[in-house]
């Protein structure tokens, strides 16, 4: 492999083919390097065609290259700055349930009572 072609270097490149899976980027010296759909941006990328196109010069880092398969991955995402995390974009976790099946509310008495304890109630009420 070339000497400008090895990890973490960052280099430009022209989209020559796109995939559901990620887009091929021709290098220097004939070689072609793949950026999976993960690589391409900071945002959640569902189609690709929406951020590349066919011909488009990209700036790619190589993450990895496999010597004996000649593989090349590239990100194009980290050769751009990561946006800032702010409360408005921050990703959202959806509420957990809360787990209410030993809660006592000691100001009500018909509070819900667990299955164990009616059990109890039932088994004493049996044996009279």
């Amino acid at each position: 492999m070339s000497n400008t072609i090895q990890t973490g270097n960052i280099l430009t490149g022209k989209v020559t083919a796109i995939k559901p899976f990620g887009a091929f980027v021709a290098l220097e010296e004939g070689k072609e390097g793949l950026v999976h759909i993960s690589q391409v941006a900071h945002a959640f990328v569902k189609d690709i065609n929406d951020f590349l196109s066919v011909g488009d010069e990209v700036q790619v880092k190589v993450l990895s290259v496999d010597e004996t398969s000649g593989k090349i991955s590239l990100s194009i995402r980290e050769t751009q700055p990561a946006p800032e995390t702010t409360q408005e974009n921050r990703p959202r976790r959806p509420k957990q349930k809360k787990n209410n099946m030993n809660y006592q509310d000691p100001e009500n008495k018909e509070a819900f009572n667990p299955l164990a304890d009616q059990l109890k109630a039932w088994m004493e009420k049996s044996n009279k």
